[in-house]
């Protein structure tokens, strides 16, 4: 969803009112990653997590990943053009619980297979995010000439992906290194909507959309951890 179609946007706004909006996102996005950390935690500590691999080890993952797909544009959808901040909360609670769930087999994997690297990637994905945020906040560059990259980019990894649950190949370590490389323009993209481009009431889209990206990116930095373990 572009954030454009809205009147007033960040850009426009004084500074004052522009710090504020970038406060709320980043708090709302501080508080999204608490909250997906928290709901792994529990779903691991209570056995949720066995329960889920079970579920997903008998549907076919191109129905789990549809699934995940349909709520993932649902949510954005619903933040982004929805008046009721209570609706923009609920959109960005069902993503926070979406990435969550569809995360388990990945984390279960790293957890009993690869001690350590769980963290490891959680540290080079905060890293990561956090430099390529600095040279958005720090050069002030309109980055949105990066939307039709990701736009076909994100439709062949989708093909890619699908064709590896199809035909049963594995994408390998390049593939990794090709989406977190993704991962970080989604984060340039959004990071300069955030400073330019959203409407002043929808900081909890934006904190979504940041999610999002580094989500992704932690997806695929513990993917390619995973792959040089083995």
């Amino acid at each position: 969803m572009n954030p454009t179609s809205y009147s007033t946007t960040v850009g426009e706004l004084d500074s004052t009112s522009r710090a504020q909006f970038i406060s709320r996102t980043y708090g709302h996005l501080t508080g999204a990653v608490f909250a997906f950390t928290l709901i792994e935690v529990f779903l691991f500590k209570t056995g949720a997590a066995e329960s889920i691999m079970r579920f997903v080890a008998h549907v076919p993952w191109l129905l789990v990943l549809g699934a995940f797909v349909l709520v993932s544009w649902l949510a954005t959808r619903t933040a982004h053009s929805s008046s009721s901040i209570g609706a923009q909360y609920a959109a960005l609670a069902a993503y926070v619980v979406a990435q969550a769930i569809i995360f388990v087999p990945l984390l279960y994997l790293a957890e009993y297979r690869a001690e350590g690297v769980i963290g490891s990637a959680a540290v080079v994905t905060i890293l990561g995010f956090s430099a390529l945020t600095a040279v958005v906040f720090m050069t002030r560059q309109d980055f949105s000439f990066l939307r039709g990259i990701l736009w076909w980019g994100g439709i062949l990894a989708l093909g890619a992906i699908v064709g590896a649950v199809i035909f049963h190949f594995n994408l390998g370590t390049w593939f990794s290194v090709a989406m977190i490389a993704v991962a970080g323009a989604a984060v340039l993209y959004d990071t300069s909507n955030v400073l330019l481009h959203y409407p002043e009431d929808r900081h909890v889209a934006a904190a979504l959309q940041l999610f999002a990206s580094v989500a992704l990116m932690f997806w695929y930095v513990l993917r390619l951890f995973l792959g040089s373990r083995r």
